[in-house]
């Protein structure tokens, strides 16, 4: 299943937010340690991915009808391609919260797969920009308001991605060489006895351990899914009442740690070893105060790290829920924490970078600003440096004695 350490998809290489580097810089600003800063066109959400010598966003036009794709050179930020990948003739209206190119890549050796919802997916050969094959068939209703946001991932040769609007609601593997259907699993849910706002999520799925082999773990509006990674055969499912999930689950200790609603968001650890429907055997605890509603958590040895969108910080204790420590920390949160080397790194919505030590009592080691401006992508990690997207730029950010900007 693993993909080495480059930063190949949402969270990182294996999607929990860690990374190996040992040197990630601990001081910032726009005229300290930034090596390039890259202005980027239109709009868009979506984090970082890197390997090799590139890095790849997606952006888009405002009003929807352009869904574009950059790649820079990661060492000095000069944009390699600036692809148009899709003209959209009615995009359905969304919210200033959201863009339509809010879904995050993934690349692999040869190709990036570019994902946009409703909108369609592309794959791209990274050698020549190229477009190697497109899917626009796989669609559903985000919702007027909403639009598209659920991210793919890789698993093995295939890129695995939620369809959950209010019309379908199922989870789909392509070839990743050819953009052939391999599986496809309806929601075993009945939907149609949901409200239809109650169908629809936003979450990303993540492969967690299954005895000696993987499980797909799949949340969506009003149930949590686990499927077989080579077939897409449900395993598990538990029951919900939340909707317009989007964290994505982490895992430890037997456990799956998953959020389960957007307006009232609750905290969930579920049993990773269940058959059929768990509601009532596997959830080992939950959390329903101060949870999250759009940062992933994070897991480090027995402690599990959460901000809500108020900048409300909690660290629990992962295999009880036991709360150790709660402070609030500056400003709201949408980027998921980042882990490297007992620091926890968490980056609010206009650019301030709170440092903590990832204890089981409150350790602030430092805070970091960049221009204010909106940051709503989670960054990426290359070696000791940061790839940081906001709403106008790309940065690099590392520990160096000169800097470059462009």
């Amino acid at each position: 299943m693993a993909k080495g350490n480059n930063w190949w998809q949402f969270r990182g290489p294996k999607g929990n937010g860690h990374s190996e580097s040992i040197n990630l810089p601990l001081h910032w600003s726009e005229e300290k340690n930034v090596t390039w800063k890259t202005p980027i066109h239109d709009r868009g959400w979506s984090s970082p991915v890197i390997r090799g010598n590139q890095i790849w966003v997606t952006t888009a036009t405002v009003d929807g009808h352009r869904l574009f794709a950059l790649c820079l050179n990661k060492d000095t930020g000069h944009i390699i391609y600036d692809l148009d990948i899709f003209s959209v003739e009615k995009p359905m209206t969304i919210t200033k919260d959201n863009t339509y190119a809010t879904p995050t890549p993934v690349i692999d050796e040869g190709l990036v797969i570019l994902h946009y919802g409703t909108y369609g997916t592309a794959c791209v050969d990274t050698t020549n920009g190229k477009i190697l094959w497109e899917r626009r068939d796989l669609n559903c209703d985000h919702e007027k308001g909403a639009g598209p946001a659920s991210s793919p991932t890789l698993v093995d040769d295939n890129v695995v991605f939620h369809v959950d609007g209010r019309d379908v609601q199922y989870i789909i593997a392509l070839d990743k060489a050819t953009g052939q259907t391999v599986w496809k699993t309806h929601r075993s849910l009945n939907y149609q006895e949901f409200p239809v706002h109650h169908r629809k999520a936003y979450c990303m799925p993540i492969i967690a351990p299954r005895g000696e082999g993987y499980q797909l773990i799949s949340p969506a509006g009003r149930g949590l899914y686990s499927y077989d990674s080579n077939s897409g055969t449900e395993l598990w499912h538990v029951r919900h009442r939340g909707w317009s999930v989007a964290p994505r689950p982490v895992f430890g200790h037997g456990l799956v740690f998953a959020t389960i609603d957007r307006d009232r968001p609750e905290l969930w650890a579920i049993r990773l070893d269940g058959e059929g429907d768990v509601t009532d055997s596997h959830i080992a605890w939950k959390l329903t105060r101060g949870m999250p509603q759009r940062c992933s958590p994070l897991i480090v040895g027995n402690f599990l790290f959460v901000v809500n969108r108020g900048g409300i910080a909690t660290c629990l204790e992962a295999k009880t829920g036991e709360i150790l420590w709660k402070e609030r920390l500056k400003g709201a949160y949408s980027a998921s924490p980042i882990y490297a080397n007992g620091r926890i790194y968490l980056f609010n919505e206009t650019g301030l970078c709170t440092i903590i030590g990832a204890n089981s009592k409150f350790d602030l080691i430092t805070t970091n600003t960049l221009a204010k401006q909106p940051f709503m992508a989670t960054p990426a990690v290359d070696g000791n440096a940061f790839v940081i997207r906001s709403e106008g730029y790309v940065y690099r950010v590392e520990a160096m004695s000169n800097s470059v900007l462009k």
